[in-house]
C-alpha cells in the first residue's frame, strides 16, 4: 500500500510539475524576446523607428522650415552647399581615391535633388510667366551637368585630369547659380504675388523632399 500511495504522489507530483513547465513555456512564448510573436513587435517596433529617422532625416535636408515665399533662398542655399562640395573634393590628393568617390557620390545626389526641384517647379513657372527662353536655357545646362557627373564617374579617381575635369564643372556650375540667383530667380519672384510665392516655395519642399 505504502508503494501505491508513493507512485500515486510520484505522479501527481510529476504532473504538476509538468503543468508548472507548460504554464512557464506559455508566459515565456507571450512575454519572451525569443518568440516569433515578439520578434515580430520587434521588428514592428523597429521599422517605426527606421521611417520615423528617415522622415528627420529628409526634412533636415530639405530645410522644411525655411519662410514661406523663400523658395528662392531655399534654392541659392543649395547652389552653395553644393559649391561646398567641389571644394572638397579640390582639397583630395590623387591617392586618396575612396574619399573622391564618396564625394563624387554626395556631389551627384545633391545635383540630382536640386535638378529635379527646379525642372519640375521653377522652370515650369518660368514658362508660365512668358520666360521660357531662359527656362530652355538653364534647363538645357542641366545636360551638361549630367554629362560631367558620368565622365568623372568614369574617370580613374587617381587620375592626374580628375581634379583639371573638377574645377571645369564648378566653375559651370558657379556661372548657371550667378545667372538663376542674379536674374531669372528675382525677376521671376517679382512678378508673382505672395500667394504665388508661398505656392512655389511649397512645391519646391514637395519635391526636394521626395529626393532628400
Amino acid at each position: 500500500m505504502a508503494r501505491t500511495n508513493n507512485t500515486s504522489s510520484t505522479r501527481r507530483a510529476g504532473t504538476s510539475s509538468s503543468r508548472t513547465r507548460k504554464t512557464n513555456a506559455s508566459q515565456r512564448s507571450a512575454f519572451s524576446w525569443g518568440s516569433s510573436g515578439s520578434w515580430l513587435g520587434a521588428a514592428a517596433a523597429g521599422a517605426a523607428i527606421a521611417v520615423a529617422a528617415n522622415l528627420g532625416r529628409k526634412l533636415a535636408a530639405q530645410g522644411m522650415s525655411a519662410r514661406a515665399g523663400d523658395w528662392d533662398e531655399v534654392l541659392a542655399a543649395e547652389h552653395q552647399a553644393t559649391l561646398a562640395i567641389f571644394d572638397k573634393i579640390l582639397e583630395t590628393e590623387d591617392g586618396q581615391t575612396t574619399k573622391r568617390a564618396m564625394l563624387l557620390k554626395k556631389l551627384s545626389h545633391a545635383l540630382d535633388k536640386h535638378a529635379y526641384e527646379e525642372e519640375h517647379v521653377v522652370y515650369p513657372a518660368l514658362r508660365s510667366a512668358n520666360d521660357a527662353h531662359d527656362a530652355d536655357l538653364l534647363e538645357g545646362e542641366h545636360g551638361y551637368v549630367k554629362t560631367f557627373l558620368f565622365e568623372l564617374n568614369e574617370m580613374d579617381k587617381d587620375s592626374s585630369d580628375f581634379l583639371p575635369k573638377v574645377r571645369d564643372f564648378r566653375a559651370m556650375i558657379e556661372r548657371h547659380a550667378k545667372m538663376e540667383e542674379e536674374e531669372v530667380f528675382p525677376r521671376l519672384k517679382d512678378g508673382l504675388t505672395p500667394e504665388q510665392n508661398d505656392h512655389v516655395t511649397s512645391l519646391v519642399n514637395k519635391e526636394g523632399f521626395k529626393m532628400a
